[in-house]
């Protein structure tokens, strides 16, 4: 189970993209090894890509919002929308 609710994803220092806020259930047979439910997770994409992003949040105080998640191949898949 994941919740999406309030929030965001962020551009950090050195050019990585973050999704903050999200909540993502523990697993329940997990041990004292489960992960923090409400920790930043780093989200994949070219540098360009981010560059990209980055300019135009800058240039017009826009925000990166997650708008959908999926499974594609084994893999979690992140829709993002700028609004």
């Amino acid at each position: 189970n994941m919740t999406l609710k309030d929030s965001f994803a962020d551009i950090r220092n050195n050019g990585e993209l973050f999704l903050v806020g999200a909540h993502i259930q523990p697993y329940k047979q997990g041990n004292i090894y489960n992960h923090e439910p409400e920790r930043p997770r780093k989200l994949l994409m070219h540098k360009r890509e981010i560059l990209r992003l980055e300019q135009r949040i800058a240039e017009k105080g826009l925000t990166l919002v997650p708008l959908k998640l999926y499974f594609k191949n084994g893999l979690v898949k992140v829709l993002l929308g700028l609004g």
